[in-house]
């Protein structure tokens, strides 16, 4: 089989001739190439017909969780969700263990798992054992020790229509792969029973269950069936269930594994004896042990991840298994704004070693422990087969890797033409800001603001919403699913102003985005470098109108450099435009379902209240929006108020969503 490609548009501007360049260089041997294209030029779709003409897996690693979406919502499009998977770290929020010997300060591990992402996660891994044809896009994530590809795959369980298996010794099977019983309400990851028949959510599904019918000892019956109705959706003949971990092993290997904690525990204390350290050997003994009691009886402990070299079977300093072992041998790979991820895989494994290596001295981790960590470089160039390497902005690593594999792609297809690029003071900026932003309310348009700190861009919503403008702000602290939301609202006009500072920046692709205003552009560093500057200007490259405001005090040299190459890309568009006699248009792009809806993630309770909408016609549309935030908020407050054991606090919050409810629709 072959990727299917679905598009409208056939590839002009430097489209063909960049993926002619591309695919017949792979097909000749040559395992690296680049890809140099400005923003608007549909880099995007050149790596679509890329993929479609090689045919082979694909993973397109992306640097952040926002412009990871954006992708897997393009890539939707062109492929379909058959072929498009997704896999992302999945913490909504991430506290590393870590201890500070300058104040003897130690710091648990505090998490909080999104179920959603863990479910894509495991539909990527499963569907790499049982497609040919597979595009995964990812963040970089996807270097972190993940558990064996191996024994995931061997302890599947395949089921068939006629297999001879016990009832028994099906629900031994499921437990063993880390299933739980659930004889009330059907989850991912747990099964029920009901006489010969067992009900079964995959870790892959959070809506459609499978259902086994046994006769004796034999599957009479397999079927699909919707978890919330038990409704049929249709019948099977055979299904895999994968297991609902990635940390697993197999029982006849727990007793060697316990053996081999307990053997490395007891030379760890020695060394920690030997240098004196006969506090940090008695917590080390205390801790293991209990890990090790925990294994035994459970197959599993908090922080297993710890324990990961045991569970694989690595040697120590052994790269751990990642995602990139879960591909075939051959496969390719596309670094998307190359001049950013590659610095941040180099850069992962060093901060990583420094933090665990203080957990091991100080007795709070065996050394196993250093094993579970992300890919060296060397490491993951050594796991990759062919790359692709796209942005536009390159970086010097990328430049020295393809010299003679450097394709350029600065023509687009819609005559757009770099935007004009304005210096104002920063002095006055917030006055002038206002300004431009109010003409902008005039004549139609949407904005980003980009900033220097996360506080600022928060501070600037609030005086700017003040002033009666739509505005919302975008960084890291937003959960993951909520950016893409957020970004989809922009396109659908429930706002018109979006400030950020990184996340706004590399390949969001925005076409009512007609002002990009970066303040402090004259604050030389990494956030107004040259390349990153010219990033900033490519968000305005999608609209006819684009303009860009530079609010500095002096010329920077980046600030020199980056309007020096816009001025150049600028020139190389109106050439083309004028012998092909083309008139600038902007881009017009559908606005993509949020890819919840395509991965059939359960339904927020923000969005089930939404529903009932129409229950309460004495409300206006913005009275039900703040009465539904106002829940969502007290919800999330109540439940961690409940977490932490505050149930006095999470009683009162409870009380008033009710209350919220009750004015939201009175007849309940």
């Amino acid at each position: 089989m072959s990727f299917q490609l679905h598009s409208p548009f056939e590839p002009c501007g430097d489209q063909p001739q960049a993926i002619t360049k591309l695919v017949s260089g792979f097909q000749g041997g040559h395992d690296q190439h680049t890809l140099m294209g400005v923003t608007g030029s549909g880099k995007t779709f050149t790596m679509a017909h890329v993929i479609a003409k090689l045919g082979v897996p694909t993973l397109i690693m992306a640097p952040n969780k926002t412009l990871a979406g954006q992708l897997f919502s393009e890539f939707l499009e062109f492929f379909g969700p058959e072929c498009v998977d997704f896999f992302i770290s999945y913490y909504d929020y991430y506290q590393p263990e870590a201890y500070i010997p300058s104040t003897d300060t130690y710091i648990a591990k505090d998490s909080s798992i999104n179920d959603d992402i863990d479910k894509m996660r495991h539909r990527c891994t499963q569907n790499l054992f049982e497609k040919s044809q597979l595009i995964i896009i990812a963040s970089v994530s996807c270097i972190y020790g993940l558990g064996s590809p191996n024994h995931y795959s061997e302890l599947a369980i395949p089921l068939h229509v006629g297999l001879e298996i016990s009832r028994d010794e099906l629900l031994e099977k499921l437990i063993h792969i880390r299933y739980h019983r659930s004889d009330a309400v059907l989850k991912r990851g747990s099964f029920r029973v009901r006489g010969d028949v067992c009900d079964i959510m995959p870790a892959h599904q959070k809506d459609q269950a499978i259902r086994i019918e046994l006769f004796g000892d034999e599957i009479e019956e397999i079927s699909l069936i919707q978890s919330s109705t038990g409704d049929l959706i249709g019948p099977m003949d055979k299904v895999t269930l994968y297991p609902n971990s990635h940390y697993v092993t197999n029982s006849r290997s727990v007793s060697s594994i316990v053996t081999q904690i307990d053997k490395d525990l007891h030379q760890q204390i020695k060394v920690l004896e030997s240098m004196g350290k006969m506090v940090e050997a008695t917590r080390l003994k205390q801790r293991t042990l209990q890990d090790m009691e925990t294994i035994e009886a459970f197959g599993s402990c908090p922080g297993i991840e710890n324990y990961s070299r045991y569970l694989s079977g690595h040697t120590p300093g052994q790269p751990p298994p990642t995602l990139l072992d879960y591909f075939p041998q051959k496969f390719l790979t596309i670094i998307d704004e190359s001049h950013l991820t590659i610095p941040q895989i180099i850069g992962m494994y060093r901060g990583d070693r420094a933090r665990k290596q203080n957990l091991v001295d100080f007795g709070f981790r065996l050394p196993s422990a250093l094993d579970n960590r992300p890919l060296r470089f060397d490491e993951f160039c050594h796991r990759t087969d062919q790359v692709l390497y796209v942005s536009a902005t390159p970086g010097n690593y990328e430049k020295e890797q393809t010299k003679n594999h450097f394709v350029q792609q600065i023509i687009r297809p819609t005559g757009l033409v770099d935007p004009d690029i304005i210096v104002k003071p920063a002095k006055t900026q917030m006055d002038e800001l206002a300004s431009e932003l109010t003409q902008l309310k005039e004549h139609g348009g949407k904005a980003f603001v980009l900033t220097l700190t996360k506080k600022m861009a928060e501070d600037l919503s609030t005086y700017f919403a003040d002033m009666g403008f739509r505005i919302r702000y975008l960084h890291s602290k937003i959960k993951t699913l909520e950016r893409a939301e957020i970004l989809k609202q922009l396109r659908e006009d429930e706002f018109d102003i979006l400030v950020g500072i990184n996340l706004l920046r590399e390949g969001l692709d925005l076409p009512e985005v007609s002002l990009v205003a970066i303040l402090d552009a004259d604050k030389e560093g990494f956030l107004r470098s040259k390349n990153s500057l010219i990033q900033m200007i490519g968000r305005a490259a999608r609209n006819v109108n684009g303009r860009v405001v530079f609010f500095a005090d002096s010329m920077t040299h980046s600030m020199q450099a980056a309007i020096h190459e816009t001025k150049r890309r600028r020139t190389i568009q109106l050439n083309y435009n004028k012998t092909h006699n083309i008139t600038p248009r902007s881009v017009h792009k559908k606005i993509a379902p949020h890819f919840k809806s395509i991965y059939g993630l359960d339904h927020s309770e923000e969005d089930l209240m939404n529903s009932n909408h129409e229950e309460s016609p004495q409300l206006s549309a913005d009275q039900i929006k703040n009465l539904t935030q106002s829940i969502a908020q007290k919800t999330a407050q109540m439940k961690k108020a409940a977490a932490d054991l505050h149930f006095e606090k999470a009683l009162i919050l409870k009380k008033q969503i009710t209350q919220l409810r009750q004015h939201m629709n009175p007849e309940t």
